[in-house]
């Protein structure tokens, strides 16, 4: 289930402080300083930084939940689920004291497409952290008690989420624009409780043997490394491991033709009203016209730059939020979204005025002075994101998911600044159909908005 599900986390606080990086400079360049080598099947990416003594990691495999079993769509969320909770060698608060004890984090998460995991710790704790994420991927107990509990946790996740608007409207929004075999279409909440029961750990075990192993597993480590050391470290881990499926090239799927243009999911005694406008996109992150239309869409509604909340919110008080944004587009092609919350007796003047600048923005496009100003910006905040070790680990695990070269981190800055007002302009018009969006409310909408 899309955005419910975990991080299934063993949190804990783990020197934040020490993890600016020093090293990777802009002469230099980030490219420069990775190993990349494949190791007993896992692709290893080691970037050595100037943080002390310091080790981040980001990872991956292809068993997210477009994985799932026709005949049980929760398989993919609850086996992810499952691997920390327990190995067949040691229970869960055996991984978890040996984590404690050196002051280490490991975690896992699971999303449309990817079982992700990151983890944390000193420098030479590396090889423990290394065997203790082996071993869980490699060989979760599934314990029937464990997943007794997980169900009933997940169950009760699914039920809270039931009263959240953004939760609603974002659920309506990806089953209404994407078909269902779409990686990034949503089932309702009652399917995947539906599926959640009938699930059994003969299910996960099955579902872990066909997807789970190193054919195109991915484990990034940033800060401190020591790249021989941990080449070592992974080939002992992860030796005599076998199977796992590559990622599939999805096919580039139109957004559904019949569409009820207009939902309104009506929840009583909300305080707002949540509201998504938008459509299914034909782009992928890689594609070329990407980068002016995300350029395009962060004039219109990327924080309080943007125009959307300069003038509904800020000028004309009718939010509490709102802004645009580009997104799923990492595998397959993605979606274009406004996202807004509005008091149901300011909904209707809110949409009109969301409505207003859309248009205005689709119409006459940017100005050369915002296009600037947002390349510059954008430019700063992706350097300021590869400033920790998180940051890096993550952008670095991303460009790999993307399908680019890692030479594309250092290349960003230059093909953003590339971008053109007249190519900005043209593919604003191009791509998106306001005329044809779908506008999702959901919340206490009153009677005259619905």
């Amino acid at each position: 289930m899309k955005r419910l599900l975990f991080p299934s986390s063993i949190l804990r606080p783990l020197f934040s402080a020490l993890c600016l990086l020093t090293a990777v400079t802009a002469q230099a360049g980030v490219a420069d300083q990775v190993t990349r080598v494949r190791i007993a099947g896992v692709d290893v990416i080691a970037c050595k930084t100037g943080v002390e003594d310091v080790v981040t990691f980001r990872g991956s495999l292809p068993a997210g939940d477009s994985f799932s079993p026709d005949s049980n769509l929760a398989i993919a969320s609850l086996t992810g689920g499952m691997l920390d909770k327990g190995t067949t060698t040691q229970d869960k608060f055996a991984i978890a004291q040996k984590l404690d004890a050196v002051g280490a984090a490991l975690s896992f998460s699971v999303d449309s497409t990817m079982v992700n995991f990151s983890g944390k710790c000193l420098r030479k704790d590396v090889p423990l952290v290394i065997a203790l994420l082996a071993e869980q991927l490699r060989s979760p107990a599934f314990s029937e008690e464990e997943f007794t509990k997980l169900k009933k946790q997940i169950a009760g996740r699914l039920q809270r989420a039931l009263e959240q608007t953004g939760y609603r409207a974002g659920q309506a929004f990806a089953s209404a624009i994407y078909p269902s075999d779409h990686p990034n279409y949503e089932p309702s909440t009652e399917a995947f409780l539906a599926a959640l029961g009938s699930a059994t750990v003969a299910d996960l075990r099955a579902f872990h043997k066909k997807y789970y192993g190193p054919a195109e597993l991915t484990l990034v480590a940033v800060g401190d490394v020591d790249v021989d050391s941990l080449k070592t470290d992974v080939e002992k881990a992860f030796a005599g491991w076998s199977g796992g499926v590559k990622r599939p090239d999805y096919p580039r799927v139109a957004g559904k033709r019949d569409l009820d243009r207009e939902q309104t999911i009506f929840m009583a005694d909300k305080p707002n009203v949540s509201v998504i406008l938008g459509q299914a996109s034909e782009l992928r992150h890689a594609d070329p016209e990407a980068l002016p239309l995300r350029v395009a869409t962060t004039i219109l509604g990327s924080g309080f730059t943007g125009r959307l909340m300069a003038t509904v919110r800020d000028q004309e008080g009718l939010t509490y939020g709102i802004g645009a944004r580009v997104g799923g587009d990492t595998f397959t092609n993605g979606d274009w979204r406004i996202i807004a919350n509005f008091a149901p007796n300011l909904l209707e003047q809110g949409l009109a005025s969301t409505r207003r600048e859309l248009k205005l923005w689709h119409e006459q496009g940017v100005t050369a002075a915002e296009l600037e100003r947002t390349k510059t910006n954008l430019a700063g905040s992706f350097q300021v994101g590869l400033a920790t070790t998180e940051g890096l680990a993550g952008t670095i695990l991303t460009t790999v998911h993307r399908g680019y070269p890692l030479t594309w981190i250092d290349e960003y800055p230059d093909r953003l600044n590339a971008v053109t007002l007249d190519q900005v302009n043209a593919v604003i018009k191009k791509h998106l159909t306001p005329d044809n969006f779908i506008l999702i409310k959901a919340g206490t909408v009153p009677v005259s908005a619905k």
